[in-house]
């Protein structure tokens, strides 16, 4: 089992500046490297200040320029927020700039203030994704295309630069029997089981295992990526302290997740919580090195690939390095293969 740190750009405190913040960020893909992660990941969301990422392949590609081997994941680019007749072409410069080690996830779009106040509503948001993805397709396996749908309409073009590798997809998506699926269509998978919601996961796994069976060789390659908010701590006390601050986060995030969306100038409004303190701080990874290689143990079992951590959310940075080398020290040998380098797709 792998693991990625998930470089999500939380931005509580605007008087920090944006600039330090993806200096920072850049630091945890630089060490993530170093230490043998597998991938760093990045998000997209626009408008708002937590998981801020409005360009993640800008920033894959300077990542790349700090790294040697790392995967950069996307994790992931909203397609129903871009026109693929561009965007195909953004991809395989952002494939080539990061020399094969770019895999594009993608998905639908999750957070309705963005989407809204971006022109696309949530009740669209399913089928202008999966006519997008298609033509996103399309355009990057062959030459002439031209589209005739719903939402596209054009004559016969070819994206340039060509692309010059096959570029691996992941697809984010938590039913079940979508994973199933979006497994035989070809498709990398990263999903979440919702704070720990154990038959979920297994239902989850088992719809991208069934489908691996029934496609045999053809789906030998594919990957099932979990991804949980997760930290280390050393005492009751820190554990305690970071368990406040993720519930403080998930205030922010459920805001414009699954509640009002109420932002000003940029800035998620801090709302209560929905989950009580004790039961967040039992549902997240936020623990020591002995009691996180317990919790990821299941994980292993079921033929989890890989897991993303989000350390970033509200701590100080020099505490969230910290916890990434201590993972990777403490707990990632106990998973881990032999790192043997990153080989273009």
């Amino acid at each position: 089992m792998e693991f990625s740190i998930q470089l999500s750009a939380d931005y509580p405190d605007k008087s920090y500046g944006s600039e330090q913040v993806y200096k920072d960020m850049l630091k945890q893909a630089v060490l993530s490297d170093q230490l043998g992660y597998d991938a760093v990941s990045l998000t997209e969301h626009h408008l708002i200040n937590c998981l801020m990422m409005p360009a993640p392949l800008t920033f894959a590609t300077k990542i790349a320029a700090h790294t040697s081997r790392v995967k950069i994941m996307t994790s992931v680019v909203v397609l129903p927020l871009h026109d693929m007749r561009v965007y195909a072409g953004e991809v395989v410069v952002a494939d080539i700039f990061t020399e094969g080690r770019l895999m594009l996830g993608v998905g639908r779009g999750a957070f309705a203030y963005e989407m809204n106040r971006l022109g696309v509503t949530m009740d669209e948001t399913q089928a202008r994704f999966n006519e997008s993805l298609d033509v996103l397709q399309a355009l990057l396996t062959r030459e002439e295309v031209s589209w005739d749908g719903d939402y596209y309409q054009f004559e016969p073009l070819t994206i340039m630069p060509r692309p010059v590798r096959n570029i691996e997809m992941m697809m984010a998506v938590m039913n079940p029997e979508g994973i199933y699926h979006c497994t035989k269509r070809g498709f990398h998978i990263q999903t979440t089981p919702l704070s720990g919601n154990h038959q979920l996961l297994l239902d989850q796994v088992g719809g991208f295992n069934r489908a691996k069976e029934e496609m045999e060789d053809a789906g030998e390659h594919l990957t099932l990526t979990l991804s949980r908010v997760a930290h280390l701590a050393k005492t009751p006390a820190e554990r305690q302290a970071k368990v406040e601050a993720a519930h403080r986060y998930y205030g922010r995030f459920d805001n414009v997740f699954t509640g009002p969306g109420i932002v000003d100038n940029g800035m998620i409004r801090e709302l209560p919580c929905n989950t009580p303190l004790d039961e967040l701080g039992e549902s997240l990874l936020i623990c020591t090195p002995q009691e996180m290689i317990d919790k990821l143990a299941p994980y292993a079992e079921l033929g989890i690939d890989r897991v993303i951590l989000n350390v970033n959310f509200g701590l100080d940075t020099n505490d969230t390095l910290d916890a990434i080398q201590c993972f990777a020290e403490e707990v990632m040998p106990h998973f881990s293969a032999p790192q043997t380098g990153i080989a273009a797709q």
